[in-house]
């Protein structure tokens, strides 16, 4: 088990714990350091750093994942120690979940086109507080017994090439990078194997001013990781990495904590943060 996870949402966005229940689930699990990186959300950041200043051991970083299109498939971009009291930040991410929540209506009417019936408000019942996402929606097939797990329901109606598939106001990766910035925070690649060819994006995104990319992360192998490692020296990048925790189809997603990050990998992210967003931070 490892002690840093820089990769987790809750119900803020997609997940299924509470920001205060993914702390506490941390702390439980032993973790040291954890980021919550809800999708387009920063809602979830002050209850979780609420609850982490109950705890002696557990240090927390707010964080975001910010969404982006790019033709060949999806970037996600972390942003770890931002101002997530900035206006600016908050308004862009206002326009994002409004977007995601059109898309997802879209796609329930496209599945009843196919005679999948599921109903919209279940599936906000499902997102409860949080954004609606594909992955609401895949639980409300679940429900249905539509589909067998979770990821049935992206293979046969939501992946990006779907047949339910709806798009979305878009931002490119460079854009979320920008944003990332001005909000003081330090950005980098999520998971970057989405797109086919990542070096391409690298070093687009380093341009605009991105700091690492996510190596260690779910189910990559370690020949995958140390691809990404080897990207990361080539280009000055620092690497970070995490579970993508959800807690959605716990038999068979990466759990908490499940991907062995090292430490040095937090040691390196606050060396590129700034003092201030650091002291904003739960850290000791």
């Amino acid at each position: 088990m490892s002690k840093v996870d820089l990769h987790i949402h809750s119900t803020a966005s997609d997940g299924r714990h509470s920001p205060q229940e993914i702390v506490r689930k941390a702390a439980g699990l032993g973790l040291e350091v954890i980021a919550l990186t809800d999708h387009d959300s920063v809602d979830g950041i002050a209850p979780a750093l609420e609850e982490a200043r109950k705890l002696d051991r557990l240090k927390f970083i707010p964080a975001v994942e910010v969404s982006t299109d790019v033709p060949s498939g999806e970037v996600h971009v972390l942003g770890y120690f931002i101002d997530y009291t900035s206006e600016e930040l908050a308004a862009a991410l206002e326009r994002f979940r409004s977007s995601r929540e059109g898309r997802a209506q879209g796609m329930v009417d496209r599945l009843a086109g196919l005679g999948v019936h599921i109903s919209w408000e279940r599936v906000r019942e499902i997102a409860g507080t949080g954004t609606v996402g594909r992955p609401h929606i895949a639980q409300a097939l679940l429900e249905k017994r539509y589909i067998r797990s979770i990821g049935e329901a992206f293979g046969r109606y939501i992946a990006r090439d779907g047949p339910a598939y709806v798009e979305r106001e878009k931002m490119t990766p460079v854009e979320a990078v920008q944003l990332i910035l001005r909000s003081r925070g330090v950005a980098v690649m999520a998971h970057p194997f989405t797109v086919p060819e990542p070096e391409a994006t690298i070093v687009e995104m380093k341009a605009a001013g991105m700091a690492g990319i996510e190596a260690y992360y779910g189910h990559y192998t370690g020949e995958e990781t140390g691809t990404l490692i080897a990207l990361a020296k080539n280009h000055g990048l620092l690497v970070t990495g995490g579970s993508d925790y959800h807690g959605l189809d716990e038999s068979k997603e990466t759990p908490m904590g499940g991907v062995e990050v090292p430490m040095e990998a937090v040691e390196t992210l606050m060396a590129r943060a700034e003092p201030k967003m650091i002291k904003l931070a739960y850290l000791r």
